[in-house]
């Protein structure tokens, strides 16, 4: 519990928080951002018939 309390109220825990929060963040940007882009690729593919 002395870990936890330190994680949420030290200036040391609650940058590592954010470092965290921004890291899973950008995972999820970039995934949703990568297939997006790959399905507007197939798509453009299929419609110039070279799929």
């Amino acid at each position: 519990m002395h870990a936890l309390r330190d994680f949420f109220s030290t200036d040391y825990g609650l940058l590592s928080a954010a470092v965290i929060a921004i890291t899973l963040g950008m995972g999820v940007f970039y995934t949703r951002f990568f297939l997006k882009h790959m399905r507007e690729d197939e798509a453009r593919a299929r419609a110039e018939g070279k799929l």
